[in-house]
């Protein structure tokens, strides 16, 4: 159903801009504006949608990387768009997004933040929980406004909020990748 509903959303907000544009007739003198911004549709998604307040200084990349994953189905070990789990997610993310490689399941990713509190949490953050263990077994990226993407195992790659009963239940903490790791990361 959701599903439907952001479609339908696309596709009215497609033909609202090829209508506008097919109106408006540029001067031969003025430069074509590029019709297609698909940064500004992934924001557009997740401000408008998803109720996320996209500022000028987001993380546009970010949003557009989990954009073209949403619906990605879960596949344990995965990290394609064939099929992910939320380490595999949260690395590709950090790799295409930050260009910065992680770890490569949610435990050794966690050895790798400065741990922080829910309330402290910035955009591209890491959030880490304990479902049904006494370790850490699952991991998302926070992307504001109490919401974190991640690759679900029942509904693959989602946007889930920390203030839903489940969530709050088995939220660990949060993390901030360590500075002293960034740089040792990325000249590896």
């Amino acid at each position: 159903m959701k599903k439907i509903l952001i479609f339908t959303l696309l596709v009215c907000f497609i033909s609202t801009t090829k209508a506008q544009n097919s109106k408006s007739t540029p001067s031969s003198n003025a430069p074509k504006a590029e019709v297609s911004d698909p940064d500004n549709l992934a924001s557009q998604f997740f401000s408008q949608v998803m109720g996320v307040a996209i500022s000028a200084t987001s993380n546009t990349k970010m949003y557009q990387f989990i954009y073209d994953w949403l619906g990605t189905p879960y596949h344990l070990g995965g990290d394609t768009k064939k099929g992910i789990d939320c380490s595999g997610f949260a690395f590709q993310l950090y790799d295409k997004t930050f260009n910065t490689i992680i770890g490569s399941n949610s435990r050794n990713i966690f050895s790798m933040v400065n741990p922080i509190n829910k309330s402290d949490l910035k955009e591209g953050d890491l959030v880490f929980f304990k479902i049904h263990s006494k370790s850490i077994s699952h991991v998302g990226v926070y992307i504001g406004d109490n919401k974190f993407a991640h690759a679900s195992s029942s509904k693959g790659v989602m946007i889930s909020n920390l203030e839903e009963a489940y969530w709050q239940r088995y939220f660990y903490k949060g993390g901030r990748i360590l500075e002293s790791l960034k740089g040792q990361l990325n000249n590896n």
